[in-house]
């Protein structure tokens, strides 16, 4: 058996001190942070590197590891395991950690020590599952924090400022998992950011931003609607930008996915007595956002190219295009331009203000169950050749664009939704549109957006058409 074998070859956790030597560690990874790169002291002009990860051999025993070495090591050494894996540790040296300093960058851990590698001596090995004790494995889905210790989503809204800048415990089921999102900062270093979306039988939605390559890589391995997770440790803020409340994963977070305590499995048969319900509104969603795969969109076009092609083709079959353009018209935060409109929940369309009935279902949408908040919007897109009039800017596509959800938008002061405004109509957006010939639409096109994004001036600039592309 592993286990018995584990517990004849290594040394655990829970034994350790400083004098040790040729040591051998078993554990579970159950934490773990980027590569990062720091100018060497010691050698002007180079750099060393560090990552940092902690493993768990036992339900009360976990220990932070520290790596530093050249930037092959180091990052070869990351690469080799992810969260939720064994590995073994061979010749770590032990030392005593200064607790207080540490462990406001580093998960706080029940040890008096923490382990560092050495490139020149210590050795690190990944196992997979199948050679390892179902027991150990067990210990990913324990929480490092007491299973009882941690807030519900409602008291960090209700709690507000007051939470601001604290790191807390969270335990939520994973509404949705956003793609993530790569950037290159002023300073020309390369981040990521990924959006997860939350939310518990107190509190229907909640976001959780990870930063960091690690905690996105755990993330998307998140099913929506099927996950429940314990974070430990999550920095909890107010964003003034989308007026609510927000959590940040940190260095010092370890999340531990599907927690196998009683709080946990409550929680996760909340969201699956509920799911065919909740997840209406998910669907509804995907059916107001665009199906088509937008890899498959690959021309780009000028305004006045796109005018002439679907006059060009003389049907009523949709035609898709890259367009590179500002948005000129956002009337977002004029309180006479309706933003926000009800859609019924049956079948998708918009909901009659007049009569509070769907003209596709002819239901009674005077129920809270039958209608739901959609973003709703007509803007102008413009570049060097003409004007878009009124295209349609809905649903899901909306909500990214703008990078809020109709809820959180709605709850903006007037300045705030200014301030968002103006953050579009000053840059080049890059968008993937649908146009179809209709009589009824302004100009005789009618045109919806299927993605928006802030555009790379470079990529814009050498893909514009006129410029080698077309």
């Amino acid at each position: 058996m592993a286990n018995s074998f584990a517990l004849k070859t290594f040394t655990a956790l829970s034994d350790l001190h400083p004098n040790m030597v040729n040591l051998k560690i078993i554990g579970i990874v159950i934490g773990k942070t980027d590569v990062k790169g720091f100018p060497d002291r010691k050698n002007i002009g180079s750099e060393r590197y560090t990552f940092s990860f902690t493993i768990r051999d036992s339900p009360n025993h976990f220990i932070n590891v520290s790596s530093w070495g050249s930037e092959d090591y180091i990052k070869s050494l990351s690469y080799s395991f992810r969260i939720g894996e064994c590995v073994t540790i061979e010749n770590p040296l032990i030392q005593r950690k200064e607790t207080e300093r540490e462990e406001k960058f580093s998960p706080a851990t029940p040890s008096k020590y923490k382990l560092l590698l050495s490139e020149n001596h210590s050795m690190v090995k990944v196992y997979s599952s199948y050679e390892v004790d179902t027991k150990l494995l067990s210990l990913i889905h324990l929480p490092v924090k007491e299973s009882r210790d941690y807030y519900s989503l409602t008291d960090i809204i209700a709690n507000g400022h007051s939470l601001d800048g604290r790191t807390i415990n969270v335990l939520a089921a994973v509404k949705s998992v956003a793609e993530p999102k790569y950037f290159t900062t002023s300073d020309r270093r390369k981040g990521q950011r990924c959006e997860v979306k939350l939310f518990d039988e107190t509190e229907p939605y909640f976001v959780m931003t990870c930063w960091d390559n690690e905690s996105i890589l755990l993330a998307q391995s998140w099913v929506p609607r099927e996950t429940v997770i314990f974070a430990s440790d999550v920095r909890i803020s107010f964003n003034k930008f989308q007026n609510c409340m927000t959590a940040t994963v940190i260095s010092k977070t370890i999340i531990t996915t599907n927690p196998d305590t009683p709080e946990a499995n409550i929680l996760l048969n909340f969201i699956r007595e509920n799911k065919e319900t909740n997840v209406l509104a998910d669907e509804l969603d995907s059916y107001l956002k665009e199906s088509i795969n937008l890899n498959t969109i690959v021309d780009v076009y000028t305004v006045e190219q796109l005018k002439t092609n679907v006059k060009t083709e003389g049907n009523a079959d949709p035609f898709y295009g890259i367009l590179y353009a500002y948005i000129s018209t956002l009337n977002i935060d004029d309180e006479t331009t309706k933003v926000v409109r009800n859609r019924c929940s049956s079948c998708g369309y918009l909901v009659n203000e007049a009569s509070n009935t769907c003209t596709i279902c002819n239901n009674d949408s005077s129920g809270l169950k039958s209608v739901f908040l959609s973003f709703d919007m007509l803007i102008d897109l413009t570049d060097h050749t003409g004007t878009l009039h009124s295209c349609s800017l809905t649903g899901s596509v909306a909500e990214e664009t703008l990078g809020c959800t109709v809820n959180e938008f709605l709850a903006m002061t007037s300045e705030q939704k200014t301030t968002l405004k103006w953050k579009f109509l000053l840059e080049r957006s890059k968008l993937y549109l649908k146009l179809v010939s209709s009589h009824r639409a302004r100009g005789g096109l009618k045109v919806s957006i299927l993605s928006c994004k802030l555009a790379d001036p470079a990529e814009a600039s050498r893909k514009l058409p006129g410029q080698g592309h077309i």
